[in-house]
């Protein structure tokens, strides 16, 4: 699945615009598919070139026109083909973890200090992922809540991996 997708699926939710969709990708997806700016526009783009999404220009006094993204009926047909996808890859890329495998080459003072931060970034997700039930319009969807309960176990699981283990990174007892 890709950008192109995600943003499909959100559109089903309702219209949006490239910055309501940065949002979602920051709460709901933010601790398994992170977008940012510049893969959400192209994104929309090219599926507004593709006659997927169609969009409405809304003036702003003083900013660009606001461009507000509508699913399409041809829209819906990509993504109900991309749901119907019954092997979905489940891919980690991990800086940290990629850095972790070159601890030998760090100081033990390095190391702590990624590790504190790693558990701060953790923690700062877990808690926005127990705010997503105030962060939604009625009843959060069954698969939003199984997302955020999955997120949630992960994080606090590498949190508690982490902390039980960052002895093996440091010559520190």
């Amino acid at each position: 699945m890709d950008v192109k997708t995600v943003c499909l699926g959100m559109l089903t939710d309702g219209p949006a615009s490239g910055y309501d969709m940065k949002k979602c990708f920051e709460s709901t997806f933010g601790h398994f598919f992170p977008a940012g700016y510049g893969s959400i526009y192209p994104a929309l783009a090219t599926l507004a070139r593709d006659g997927l999404v169609e969009f409405e220009e809304i003036p702003q006094e003083g900013k660009p026109d606001r461009k507000v993204y509508s699913i399409t009926s041809n829209g819906r047909d990509a993504l109900d083909k991309a749901l119907a996808n019954p092997n979905p890859t489940h891919r980690v890329r991990s800086e940290f973890l990629a850095m972790m495998c070159f601890a030998h080459l760090m100081s033990d003072e390095q190391i702590n200090e990624v590790i504190d931060n790693k558990i701060h970034e953790l923690n700062e997700l877990m808690l926005i992922i127990d705010e997503l039930p105030t962060n939604v319009d009625g009843p959060m969807p069954k698969g939003t809540r199984f997302v955020a309960g999955f997120g949630h176990f992960v994080a606090a699981s590498l949190t508690s991996y982490i902390n039980d283990n960052r002895d093996m990174l440091t010559n520190e007892e």
